[in-house]
């Protein structure tokens, strides 16, 4: 744990994190169990992609910890009031969701359904949590695809995010506007994460690092779009949590006139060329990855660059872990993981 961690408020204070048999999610209510939290989880084990996978993750990093991840989904509004209501959570870490920008094409009422209608269900169950006294924070995933095709590099919380390029982009979006209007309109205390390539152990097979090792190490070809030259904020799993962490014990301030919701980038805040990416995987795995160029995908932005200075003045805290590093790890726990 790195200096300056944050601990429990009271005792066993209760948390709920939704989406927690996912990667980030997962992480999520592990670290907050080990900090002594009292954690519920929820998932809706969907398809997306093998289920197996996240059943795995529960089975890893949830239940040695005694957290228990009980089967929900979140567009049913019912399903939602009965979660909350049973547990009374007095934190919530909201990280479901359809995730995926690619998917968006093919698939876009499941985008409407998880993170349109269930983060309103979300919404409205914190808010009657809030009125009955026991919620404090509401912490959810944004993502720094709300940039869109933005040129001004790096990426400032401040700059213009009403040009998505993708539909699941303009959910993400949809939903920090969705919790400043509770913010404004109850006072209800709402963090936006704006969450930059997250990548590493027990992550999504439909992320890049992931695929290309799969193939890589199959000696299938990668399909890597626009010539390489795309550029991503690789960001390590464990400093995605810590500034989770850090930001749901530290709601924003709550100001005359203000609204009490705030926005953060959590990127590595170093940019990466997808070709010198795969040149790092390629020396991590000790394989040569054989290449199939496409043209670049409609969704798809050039570069990804996260402007950390908020995060930094508000918790202390900057990632700090190197892709090398952390591609270096992501490998250790997938070859035994997949048996090579």
């Amino acid at each position: 744990m790195q200096s300056g961690a944050p601990q429990p408020e009271g005792t066993r204070e209760k948390v709920l994190v939704t989406g927690a048999a996912g990667f980030v999610g997962s992480f999520v209510a592990a670290r907050l169990g080990d900090l002594g939290f009292d954690v519920v989880g929820c998932d809706n084990f969907n398809d997306y992609y093998a289920p197996k996978l996240k059943t795995d993750r529960v089975a890893a990093l949830l239940a040695p910890r005694g957290i228990a991840c009980e089967t929900v989904e979140i567009a049913n509004a019912a399903q939602v009031r009965d979660l909350f209501e049973r547990h009374r959570p007095s934190l919530v870490v909201h990280l479901a969701a359809q995730a995926g920008v690619r998917y968006s094409l093919q698939n876009p009422a499941a985008y409407v359904q998880s993170n349109l209608v269930g983060f309103s269900n979300v919404l409205e169950a914190c808010h009657r949590q809030q009125q009955a006294g026991s919620l404090r924070h509401l912490v959810y995933a944004s993502s720094s695809s709300v940039y869109g095709a933005n040129v001004k590099v790096p990426f400032h919380e401040d700059d213009r995010t009403d040009h998505p390029v993708s539909l699941y982009a303009a959910t993400k979006k949809a939903n920090e506007l969705m919790a400043y209007s509770f913010s404004h309109l109850y006072g209800l205390p709402t963090t936006g994460l704006r969450f930059f390539t997250v990548y590493g152990p027990w992550g999504r097979p439909d992320m890049a690092y992931f695929s290309f090792t799969q193939k890589m190490l199959a000696g299938a070809s990668i399909p890597v779009f626009a010539e390489g030259q795309l550029e991503r904020d690789f960001t390590y799993i464990d400093d995605i949590v810590e500034g989770v962490v850090r930001l749901l014990v530290k709601p924003p301030a709550v100001a005359p006139g203000a609204a009490p919701h705030a926005v953060f980038n959590i990127g590595n805040h170093q940019p990466v060329r997808v070709l010198d990416f795969i040149e790092t995987l390629e020396r991590v795995l000790g394989v040569k990855a054989n290449i199939d160029f496409l043209p670049m995908q409609p969704g798809d932005v050039p570069a990804t660059y996260a402007d950390i200075t908020r995060l930094r003045d508000w918790v202390d805290f900057a990632p700090s872990t190197t892709l090398e590093q952390g591609l270096r790890r992501f490998a250790a726990w997938y070859r035994p993981w997949a048996g090579q």
